[in-house]
């Protein structure tokens, strides 16, 4: 570690927004981000909510050069249970040195709060680097920055099923019906990343079986070959 640098844990969901953070935050040379947390579904062996392979959310970290730091929790997962599955990773985290934590967050109030609460008392920093930020400006940013994602779950009230596995591009965001947050910060949309500025090479994927489960359409991301 760069001892100029306060080390940081990056809360890591594998979509675009937890991808972009990762880029802006090591433009900030009061901190290093030195492990992706992320929380694993055990029943599924995927990332919680955006139903992501593991093996896709390692050949992830790899291309960030970070190691995992993963969280299993049950499916369902009470809030107790999710809640105290985290606090053993933040005790084990300090003991470690770190000292900080950033969130991919964008606007909601109320999710802010509640990470706020849940971080009070444990000593560690917490770090919002998109927090405010105009979703179409930055969605904009995203995509001419050259990050590239795709759509892995759509809540299909306000999205059409089709969109499941389709990329974040502009195509999309021309696409997305009026309402509808451009980064779908309100749940709308969730997306993997799989090529950007924060990545060493791409970990390309390609589409694979869509479900619907939980009032939710998701698409199966399988690894592709490189172009």
């Amino acid at each position: 570690m760069n001892e100029r640098r306060a080390p940081i844990l990056l809360a890591w969901s594998s979509g675009k927004d937890s991808a972009w953070s990762l880029h802006v935050l090591r433009q900030d040379p009061s901190v290093e981000v030195v492990g992706l947390l992320t929380t694993i579904n055990e029943a599924y062996d995927r990332v919680a909510m955006h139903a992501v392979r593991r093996a896709l959310l390692e050949a992830q970290a790899e291309a960030a050069g970070l190691p995992l730091v993963a969280v299993r929790i049950p499916s369902p997962c009470p809030n107790e249970t999710y809640e105290a599955a985290m606090a053993e990773a933040i005790a084990a985290a300090r003991v470690r040195g770190i000292t900080g934590i950033a969130f991919g967050d964008l606007f909601l109030e109320d999710i802010r709060r509640y990470r706020e609460r849940q971080m009070s008392g444990t000593g560690l920093q917490l770090h919002f680097p998109l927090w405010g930020r105009p979703t179409a400006a930055l969605a904009e940013d995203m995509i001419g920055g050259g990050l590239q994602a795709r759509l892995t779950c759509v809540d299909p009230r306000v999205l059409p099923e089709s969109l499941a596995g389709a990329a974040f591009d502009r195509g999309l965001l021309a696409r997305l019906p009026i309402g509808v947050d451009p980064c779908g910060e309100n749940g709308e949309f969730h997306t993997f990343a799989w090529d950007g500025p924060m990545f060493r090479r791409p970990v390309p994927v390609r589409k694979g079986e869509v479900v619907a489960r939980d009032g939710f359409v998701f698409a199966d991301l399988l690894p592709a070959e490189a172009a």
